[in-house]
Parts: structure tokens; C-alpha cells; sequence
């Protein structure tokens, strides 16, 4: 029992202190892509007509680059899932200059996409190439979610939300409590160094006084409702979109390439390219109150269409600015104040769209401030129970994608 009970200290204090290099690595490397995402954003913005026509050229070479070069790195998050799952037994390094090229490439050229994915990739990978090489348990998976908070906190500035999100996005309903301590020292970590190397992280203070009365308790529920539906629908229209255009147009150059021409012309013609991207334009007019009724319509759209036909990113940041804007939309319909709808929205739709539930909550603190959590639990809650169970994640294990 004494021996037992040593071991277990001895492989806690030991992957914990793994943690710290594995942060400071992750969060120097987020540093740098999401400065250099942020700059390339910019220079799309101010040459939106030279650059937008050339994303279905763009996205030809990068899935011919991809092709010649990539070997299983393709999978790109697929990959992060099998090794948690213990299905892929090796993440190449390859994968992590690969995707952060190709995401550096669909955001200047004006995809909608987002970006946590690589920086959970980067994370992911280095993490799990240290657990390989340690004589502990389960090291390699409990180093690869460590890895995974890392690279959420390092880019988004949240540890605490990215370190749940780590753990519970595997397996729904499942804590992954081993990787607990390890992943909490290396999201503080990597937040830390990307901060102190410039990286700026959204937070907006929420000043609203309210109370929670029956009359709010009901405009939460019908919301929170909304987001977990919305969020489904984002889910299965992802994964029915990509089966679509695959059956339709086999080849993959050829796929992207038609998509990426089809997109560029309609984000042009939609207010010169303010559906491509990130959606922080989107998230920053939702809490200034310059957002259109129908931005979140329009930046599901694109986002799906892009994410379909094979570009790179992520899809989080996108949520982060649905929600938002769906939420200024329906505080009219309800009688919420906008800033507050909008906040509830960028965090329940995150959460419903990736299937957890404490994430979502902690993050919508750490961006927003604790004093709202009650209404974050209260709307992310309602959303993970009404989003028909379904996730973005498709080798995410305890779910079932329903067929529409």
C-alpha cells in the first residue's frame, strides 16, 4: 500500500513538473501564430479585393501540399483524438508546421475559420511526444491533454476554462482527472508566456445589475434553449456538409478549389469579406453594438461552408462570435441587455457545439467576470442538454451524431 500510494506521489509531482516546460514551449508557440493570424488578419481587411479572390487557388495548395507532405498528419484534430483514445500510437511534428501554415494561409485569403485548433495541435503533439518517452502510466494521454490546455490557454488567455475544456472534451461525461493538476500548471504556464510576449486575450467587464427573478428565469431558459439548438444544428450541418461535398466532388483539390471560389465571391459581395475569418469583427460590433440581426446567420454560413470543403482552423472563434451576435439578436426579442445576451451566447454556444458543459461556464468567468457565473451554469446547462447530443469533434467518444 505505502509503495502503491509512493509510485502515485511520485508520478503526480513528476508529470506536474513536466508541465512547466511543456507550457512555456505551448504558449511561445501560440505567442507567435496568433500574432502572426492577428497580422495577416489585418492585412486581409485593408486588402480584402486583392486577396479574397485568390481562396480557391489558396486552398488547392495547401490540400496538394497537405498531400505530398502531410502523410497522417492529414487528420489534423482527428489525430489529437485518436492518440486520447489510444487508437493512433504516434502524432508526427510535421503536423504542427503544416496546420499552422494552412490556417495562416485560409485566414489571409479569407476563410471563415478559427483557430483553437491548431493551438490545441501544437500542444497536443509536443505534449504527447514527451508522455511516450516517460515510465509512468497512461503518460502519454495524461501529457497530450496537458498539451491540449496549454494551447487553448496559451491563445485564448483562459486557463482556467482551457484546462476543463482538456478534460472533458475526449469522452462527454467523463473527467479526465489524472491529467487535472498537469494541465492546470500548463494552461497558467502557457497563458503567462503568451501574455508576456504580447498576445492580448479578449475580456470585456459586464456592468449590468440584475437579479435572478422569475421573469429572467424564463428569458434564460427560452435562450439557453436556443443556443444548445443552434449549436446542434452547427454540429450536424458541419459533419452532413462534408460528407456532401465529398460524395459530390471526390477530389480533394478540386473540392477546395470550387468551394474556396463559390466562398470568396460571396464574402466579397457580403460588406467586402466581414463574414471571413476569425469573426473577432463580429465579436467586438456585438458588445459595441454595431452587430446586423442576421451576422450570426451569415458567419454560420461561412463557417461551415469553409470548414467543409477542407480549409484549416478551428471553429471555436467563429462560435465565439454567433453566439455573440445571436445573442444581441434575440436580447431585442426578450428584453435582455444585449451585452449581456451576448456574453451568454459566446460562451453557451462554444459549449454546446463541443458537447461540454464546465468549460464553457469557467471561461465565460474568466472573459466576462465570476459574478455572472450563476447565469453562465444556468444558459450553458440548458444549451448541453438541447443540443441533441452532438458534437463538432466526430471521434469525440459517449456520443451519438443523430441522422437528420
Amino acid at each position: 500500500m505505502l509503495q502503491r500510494l509512493f509510485i502515485t506521489y511520485r508520478n503526480i509531482i513528476l508529470l506536474a513538473f513536466m508541465a512547466i516546460p511543456i507550457g512555456i514551449a505551448v504558449g511561445a508557440l501560440a505567442a507567435i501564430f496568433g500574432k502572426v493570424l492577428l497580422l495577416f488578419t489585418e492585412i486581409r481587411m485593408e486588402y480584402a479585393y486583392w486577396l479574397i479572390p485568390f481562396l480557391g487557388l489558396i486552398g488547392a495548395l495547401i490540400v496538394w501540399f497537405n498531400q505530398k507532405f502531410g502523410g497522417i498528419s492529414r487528420k489534423g484534430m482527428a489525430l489529437i483524438f485518436e492518440a486520447g483514445h489510444g487508437i493512433a500510437k504516434d502524432i508526427p511534428l510535421r503536423l504542427i508546421p503544416l496546420t499552422i501554415a494552412g490556417t495562416w494561409l485560409t485566414h489571409l485569403f479569407g476563410g471563415s475559420a478559427g483557430r483553437e485548433g491548431v493551438a490545441i495541435q501544437i500542444g497536443g503533439t509536443l505534449a504527447h511526444g514527451i508522455g511516450k518517452r516517460l515510465p509512468i502510466e497512461n503518460s502519454p494521454k495524461i501529457l497530450l491533454i496537458t498539451g491540449m490546455a496549454a494551447g487553448f490557454a496559451g491563445l485564448f488567455g483562459t486557463p482556467i476554462g482551457a484546462t476543463f475544456f482538456a478534460i472533458e472534451v475526449l469522452t462527454v461525461g467523463t473527467i479526465e482527472h489524472e491529467a487535472l493538476i498537469p494541465a492546470l500548471i500548463a494552461a497558467f504556464t502557457a497563458a503567462f508566456i503568451s501574455s508576456s510576449l504580447g498576445l492580448e486575450r479578449f475580456a470585456f467587464t459586464l456592468t449590468d445589475q440584475l437579479s435572478l427573478s422569475g421573469p429572467l428565469a424564463i428569458k434564460l431558459l427560452i435562450i439557453g434553449v436556443i443556443f444548445g439548438i443552434t449549436g446542434g444544428l452547427f454540429s450536424a450541418a458541419l459533419h452532413k456538409l462534408k460528407e456532401l461535398f465529398a460524395g459530390k466532388l471526390k477530389n480533394p483539390i478540386l473540392r477546395i478549389f470550387t468551394v474556396g471560389i463559390v466562398v470568396s465571391l460571396f464574402s466579397l459581395l457580403c460588406w467586402g469579406g466581414r463574414y471571413s475569418g476569425l469573426g473577432t469583427n463580429l465579436i467586438a460590433a456585438s458588445f459595441e453594438g454595431n452587430s446586423f440581426p442576421w451576422d450570426f446567420a451569415l458567419k454560420f454560413i461561412f463557417t461551415v461552408i469553409t470548414l467543409s470543403a477542407g480549409f484549416q482552423g478551428g471553429e471555436v472563434t467563429p462560435l465565439f462570435a454567433i453566439g455573440s451576435t445571436l445573442g444581441v439578436a434575440l436580447a431585442s426579442l426578450l428584453g435582455l441587455p444585449p451585452a449581456f445576451a451576448a456574453a451568454l451566447g459566446y460562451v453557451a454556444l462554444f459549449g454546446s457545439a463541443t458537447n461540454t458543459l464546465i468549460a464553457p461556464i469557467l471561461l465565460g468567468a474568466e472573459v466576462f467576470g465570476y459574478g455572472y457565473t450563476p447565469y453562465f451554469a444556468i444558459v450553458c446547462a440548458l444549451a448541453y442538454v438541447c443540443n441533441g447530443n452532438i458534437s463538432i469533434y466526430p471521434l469525440q467518444k459517449g456520443i451519438w451524431i443523430k441522422e437528420l
